[in-house]
């Protein structure tokens, strides 16, 4: 009777939106360098499938080879070249060109023809030099509209260059002492230094069908107009085979479209509404919710819901489900790859988890799960440093008190390093991601977890209390008794309550979960989570606290921006966000257990109360959820799982503003007449949202679980995004308000232009 309730309501939260995965790709840093030495990638596989940035990643290349210091051209061993090249594409005859100019000893290899990934276009297809204001490194510049003139223009430049290519496969890289050997097909080359420029276009997907081999079957469509009258069915649910299918309807030829699922979802609209219209025109069957099974000379079977009985007659067969970047390439020559799990991620995640299940436990005083202990030599205390300045330790009002009071606590130590973490990766971030926003929102989260998440608890609230403000009356006795005390009558030293002013339940539960009510507390904290957080959700976002207050966005996006690209993508994950909301019912149950034994004192509920929050073995809140969630695993996966493991999954409070964020305002708007379907926004988002699903359509996107790290927005290579909010209601239609800050690299390029030249 609970299934379909929960299932409704995951639907409502979390089932309805997108859950598109993240393809694998060689893992490059941003000046294309690897982790093998010498072996540069660029081109498509940086991420970005634009031609202006392949040819600008070819060229720059060649000049970060140059400005190696190890770096020395025209060595006296002939037989080693300075660089060698693997792909004669865009981007790899760009760096072609940069290596001539510059006078190195190079050679290019290609497999098949110089641009083959564009030769194999559908033919006329469009052509988009984006991003328009953009001039890319080297010499290399595109003017055409069409695929056909894109190639008389590439062909003219490489043959005025005098770029002449060597044919050959090259199977793997392996580095040597001084140099990279080429193993092809017909030896080995050895080079200095190596750029790969292959492409994302490795090996069609295959169905594994009887029958996929035969002459019919092919993996592209290159000219529509020789299957007028053909019976065709196509395969695949994403643009290409779309624009395929509509091709070939529309030169005649009778086609049936085959999807595995009964809707589409990352297609352009446009595509959907054209497929449509061929439909109701008998021009097209749309087969969705179907599978292809077997394929013979004159027609193909496909399965659905109701059985595999579905026969038609047939003439060709398209299947076109993508490709998969050559990977194996990248494997045998030892370039790690993205979301490749090898001993080296499991012994790694392993140690990372250990130390942390080390350091939160120190950090809870040494404690372990029935009543044991951290042994001696791992649970180190400061306590011998007081014997050095014993008197100046114990003088009341002092700096040497405050030190005291606050090295003696593990706490100190932890908090100390968090925020050295958050204060030197962030300015990592500010210089990695280069945009105003990315600038103020750093400096924000630098600013919120120095002040009032360390200093104020760890040094001026103590000094406070050693000058007495806090015991001598007036609005300072009142605020120490009101929040930094265990409740009336209890001494007002416990300056970590603190934390509660930043921190809202029920993220940090301590303050309302007390012995006595503290209600100073309840009403700060009935005001935080249930007016204060709901209305700021509501006007700019859930982001607005998780990645501009909050503590735990504070690390994730600074020690973690460099891993957001490692958060799992897909349905499965997309389910696993609704743990929060299990932990969310969790500390409801505990609150309201804590009230009733309030009210009702003698009913046993206290004892309850304790045995949820403490003293339950493992399963307790405190223990299970505050130490092992939010803590160990959350932090020990940073650098394998990104830095929002707990932000995403876990977080009562995120979970609870995933509720507000439903009746948000806050959108990411698209500008789909840009968007090229590269995947990059999708990939770099740590949140797991298929941002590229909202993009490519123009729909304003609102999946709850954004957190408004604009790394989506920067990462574009077209602008295509952008932050903002709907306003009123105007005879339009929904006024849309727009962020003033820039968030994008693209959009502030372009502002700048347009200034200088109003200017």
């Amino acid at each position: 009777m609970m299934a379909n309730p929960i299932a409704k309501y995951f639907n409502w939260l979390h089932g309805k939106w997108p859950a598109g995965k993240v393809e694998k790709s060689p893992e490059v840093n941003d000046d294309g360098t690897c982790n093998v030495p010498g072996i540069y990638i660029v081109g498509d596989l940086t991420g970005v499938p634009l031609l202006k940035f392949s040819a600008d990643t070819g060229a720059r290349a060649v000049a970060s080879i140059l400005s190696e210091p190890g770096f020395s051209k025209g060595g006296a061993d002939t037989d080693l070249l300075d660089l060698a090249i693997i792909g004669a594409g865009v981007s790899g005859i760009s760096a072609a060109i940069e290596a001539k100019k510059k006078g190195l000893r190079y050679a290019i290899y290609e497999s098949a023809e110089s641009f083959s990934t564009i030769r194999n276009f559908p033919r006329k297809k469009p052509i988009y030099a984006y991003p328009t204001e953009m001039t890319p490194a080297g010499e290399m510049r595109f003017h055409a509209e069409i695929k056909e003139d894109l190639l008389v223009e590439l062909n003219a430049q490489r043959e005025e260059h005098g770029i002449e290519t060597t044919k050959a496969a090259i199977e793997k890289l392996t580095r040597q002492d001084g140099y990279i050997e080429l193993h092809s097909d017909s030896g080995v080359i050895k080079a200095n230094r190596v750029i790969v420029a292959i492409g994302r276009t490795g090996n069609f997907r295959k169905l594994n069908v009887p029958g996929e081999g035969l002459d019919k079957v092919s993996n592209r469509l290159i000219d529509a107009s020789k299957y007028s009258a053909k019976r065709v069915l196509v395969v695949g649910g994403g643009d290409s085979a779309m624009e395929a299918a509509i091709s070939l309807a529309e030169a005649g030829a009778s086609v049936d479209l085959s999807y595995r699922k009964k809707e589409f979802s990352r297609p352009k609209p446009e595509n959907i509404e054209k497929l449509q219209e061929l439909e109701s025109e008998g021009r097209l069957t749309l087969q969705l919710g179907t599978n292809l099974q077997d394929i013979s000379d004159e027609s193909v079977t496909l399965c659905g819901e109701d059985g595999c009985d579905n026969v038609i007659d047939n003439d060709y067969v398209f299947t076109l489900i993508g490709r998969e970047a050559p990977l194996d390439f990248f494997r045998k020559s030892g370039i790690n790859v993205t979301g490749d799990k090898g001993l080296k991620f499991w012994l790694t995640m392993s140690l990372a988890l250990l130390f942390c299940v080390w350091m939160y436990h120190w950090k809870k005083g040494g404690d372990l799960p029935f009543g044991g202990k951290l042994p001696a030599f791992l649970n180190p205390r400061p306590g011998n440093l007081y014997t050095m300045f014993t008197g100046w330790w114990d003088t009341p009002g002092t700096v040497g008190q405050i030190v005291k009071s606050s090295i003696s606590d593990p706490g100190f130590y932890y908090s100390l390093a968090y925020c050295l973490c958050v204060f030197f990766f962030g300015l990592r971030r500010i210089r990695r991601r280069k945009t105003p926003y990315v600038k103020r929102q750093t400096t924000v989260l630098i600013l919120i977890q120095w002040i009032p998440l360390f200093i104020l608890p760890y040094f001026v609230f103590p000094w406070m209390g050693g000058n007495g403000v806090f015991t001598s009356g007036g609005i300072g006795q009142w605020f120490g008794e009101t929040f930094l005390s265990n409740g009336p009558g209890t001494a007002p030293d416990q300056y970590w309550r603190s934390f509660g002013f930043i921190l809202a339940w029920p993220l940090f539960v301590f303050n309302l979960f007390t012995d006595a009510p503290m209600w100073g507390w309840l009403v700060l904290g009935f005001v935080q989570t249930f007016v204060i957080i709901p209305f700021i959700v509501w006007r700019w976002g859930k982001g607005a606290y998780c990645s501009w207050i909050c503590s735990c966005g504070a690390l994730a996006e600074t020690m973690g921006d460099a891993q957001r690209h490692k958060m799992p993508h897909g349905p499965f994950w997309n389910k696993l966000n609704m743990l929060g909301q299990v932990i969310l019912a969790f500390a409801f149950v505990i609150l309201g257990v804590r009230i009733v034994g309030w009210i009702f004192p003698s009913t046993g509920l206290n004892d309850l109360f304790k045995q949820l929050l403490y003293d339950m073995p493992v399963l307790n809140y405190s223990y299970f959820v505050d130490l092992w969630l939010a803590g160990v695993l959350g932090v020990a996966f940073y650098f394998h799982l990104s830095g929002r493991v707990w932000c995403r999954f876990a977080c009562p409070l995120a979970a609870l503003m995933h509720i507000y964020a439903r009746f948000t305002r806050f959108r990411i708007f698209a500008d789909k007449d840009k968007c090229i379907s590269c995947n990059v926004c999708t990939t770099v988002c740590h949140q797991g949202i298929d941002v590229m699903a909202f993009a490519n359509k123009g729909k304003p996107l609102k999946d709850p679980e954004c957190v408004r790290c604009s790394a989506c927005v920067q990462s574009c290579p077209t602008g295509v995004l952008n932050f903002g909010r709907f306003g009123k209601e105007t005879s339009g239609g929904r006024e849309v308000i727009f962020d003033t800050l820039p968030a994008s690299l693209v959009q502030l390029a372009e502002r700048r232009k347009k200034n200088a030249d109003n200017s």
